[in-house]
């Protein structure tokens, strides 16, 4: 086979394979799982914490901050954004106003989001 030939089959090898290979996607960084929990948990936060009057805090600038800073593409984003809107969506469902169980619930999150929060930077960050 002479190399031009050689040349021509090796192309048209590469480029079927090219073709029939779905798009490469990103790859999630390692700590993705955990920074969407986070998030789901910073949303959940954004409901409860002024339902029972807790305002110090603005888990949703918060939230918002944290995704900046990471700096993911769009399709992360999205994802991360996602799980935020979650969060809150899970509690509006359930409370309307400060009960035992969402003053429970929100103590439990507030310690749940700091050991989140620890946890994610002790092993991730720089």
């Amino acid at each position: 086979m002479s190399k031009t030939r050689f040349r021509i089959v090796c192309l048209i090898v590469a480029v079927s394979v090219a073709m029939a290979a779905p798009a490469a996607r990103a790859v999630d960084p390692p700590y993705q799982a955990d920074m969407q929990h986070l998030l789901e948990t910073m949303g959940s936060l954004y409901f409860l914490a002024p339902l029972c009057g807790y305002t110090a805090t603005d888990w949703r600038q918060s939230a918002s901050d944290l995704i900046a800073s990471d700096d993911p593409d769009d399709d992360r984003r999205q994802r991360l954004n996602g799980a935020f809107n979650q969060g809150y969506q899970g509690y509006a469902r359930v409370y309307r106003f400060c009960s035992a169980s969402a003053q429970q619930a929100l103590t439990r999150l507030l310690k749940e989001a700091e050991d989140e929060a620890r946890d994610l930077h002790s092993r991730y960050a720089e």
